[in-house]
């Protein structure tokens, strides 16, 4: 298995901060039921889980978000002090970022977004960032965030030779062609995979039925929709897709294939999604050169070992909890 070494290569993840209110029920809310559930709060977001998972796993992280002047701000600021992030938050005056979260006793969760200072991240700011951007190995980014801003953090850092990974999350968030043409590495699950080809290429598949696709079918899929890069479908609990251009295999031998899941005792899915983007961030700046498919087990691993806690970012395991549970 890969392991990043850290110090070796920095990454800069543009992206969501939200305090998540979580809600742990014995099956998910319907339309017009009330049931009972155990309440907790912490943070989360797309942005920072990633970037809380990146820099467990190895990687120095510097992390760009927008923050409002309150205390989901001020929790932002003291959670990324303590664990060595490089903050560059936007003051905003709007609310920091919201998220409701319901998770069932199989460990599915619902989850509902209010953007607050995500939606205002401008590419005026991330802009100020160039020096960091023209620093780091690989860029990471969402789309919790505007489009126009996520656009010009992936053009700033190809301008500056860094690799850019983009997760197209959540599913219901717009992309277009110029976006993902940007983007060396496309990162969806299937849910995500599903939308990415009803709006690009007009492919009505089921989310649940990407999984079940031959390797074949979903390789054609992903050259359709990345034909000069690599897109790695994550399928939860079925493991991973991934499909290269067949001109840039990243030190594979083959232009497509499945890396099956690890085992864990799943308690909590939410953020399992941003432990493997994090976790390949990291890997991928840390050490380049092995081939692709290390450096998808490595993340793999650390998004099973994510799902055995409950929470998001607070549930990201360090590199030696990894090492621990896995060995080399």
């Amino acid at each position: 298995m890969n392991k990043p070494s850290p110090s070796t290569g920095r990454v800069t993840i543009v992206g969501s901060f939200n305090v998540d209110h979580v809600w742990r029920c014995d099956a998910l809310p319907v339309a017009g039921a009330t049931i009972a559930g155990r309440y907790a709060s912490g943070p989360g977001g797309k942005g920072f889980n990633q970037a809380i998972a990146a820099v467990r796993a190895g990687a120095d992280i510097t992390f760009v978000c927008a923050l409002g002047d309150d205390a989901g701000g001020a929790l932002a600021r003291e959670l990324a002090a303590g664990d060595g992030l490089d903050l560059r938050a936007q003051a905003s005056e709007e609310p920091t970022g919201t998220a409701g979260i319901y998770v069932d006793a199989h460990g599915r969760n619902t989850i509902v977004i209010g953007a607050g200072a995500n939606a205002v991240l401008d590419a005026a700011f991330v802009a100020r960032q160039d020096e960091t951007l023209a620093a780091s190995a690989v860029l990471l980014t969402q789309l919790e965030s505007p489009a126009d801003t996520v656009l010009s953090a992936l053009q700033s850092a190809r301008r500056h030779g860094a690799l850019t990974l983009l997760n197209p999350a959540p599913a219901n968030a717009g992309t277009t062609t110029e976006l993902l043409a940007q983007a060396d590495i496309v990162t969806p699950n299937e849910t995500e995979f599903a939308a990415l080809l009803a709006r690009h290429l007009g492919e009505r598949v089921s989310a649940d039925d990407v999984a079940t696709l031959d390797g074949v079918t979903l390789h054609q899929h992903c050259r359709q929709l990345l034909p000069h890069g690599t897109v790695v479908v994550t399928l939860g609990s079925t493991g991973v897709y991934v499909s290269h251009c067949e001109d840039a295999l990243r030190g594979d031998a083959r232009a497509h294939y499945r890396v099956p899941a690890e085992a864990a005792n799943v308690a909590d899915t939410t953020g399992a999604g941003d432990a493997f983007n994090g976790a390949l961030a990291a890997s991928l700046a840390g050490a380049p050169q092995p081939a692709f498919a290390d450096h998808v087990r490595f993340a793999n691993r650390y998004a099973a070992l994510s799902t055995e806690r409950a929470g998001a970012a607070l549930a990201m395991p360090t590199h030696a909890e990894l090492q621990a549970r896995f060995g080399d």
